[in-house]
């Protein structure tokens, strides 16, 4: 399925990520609303705080909703209400996605 926008349908193809988020991040509702904005995108995956004060974000979709999702995760202005502070989203480290992930889930 092509798309004007998308002539090779490049943004439809999967893809599974993962970024850690720094800042002011745990305890503020970050997790919550990094799920409903994934569900928004319609992607699956999992957010979970980290021992040292970071968000782990595992993403996979359609690459189009992934890139989307991560420019939600560190869009400074928040435009969408973000909690917290976002200091900085790691590059995203691109796997194979997996067939055996449904939802999204705050851990």
């Amino acid at each position: 399925m092509e798309t004007s926008l998308d002539p090779r349908g490049e943004g439809l193809q999967p893809v599974r990520v993962t970024v850690n988020v720094r800042g002011a991040v745990q305890g503020v509702g970050f997790r919550w609303w990094t799920r409903a904005r994934a569900l928004e995108l319609g992607i699956v995956g999992h957010a979970r705080n980290t021992a040292d004060g970071r968000v782990e974000v595992v993403a996979q979709g359609p690459r189009g909703a992934v890139a989307r999702f991560l420019d939600l995760l560190g869009e400074e202005p928040s435009t969408t209400h973000r909690p917290g502070r976002v200091v900085s989203v790691s590059t995203a480290l691109e796997t194979a996605p997996r067939l055996d992930v449904t939802g999204f889930v705050e851990r």
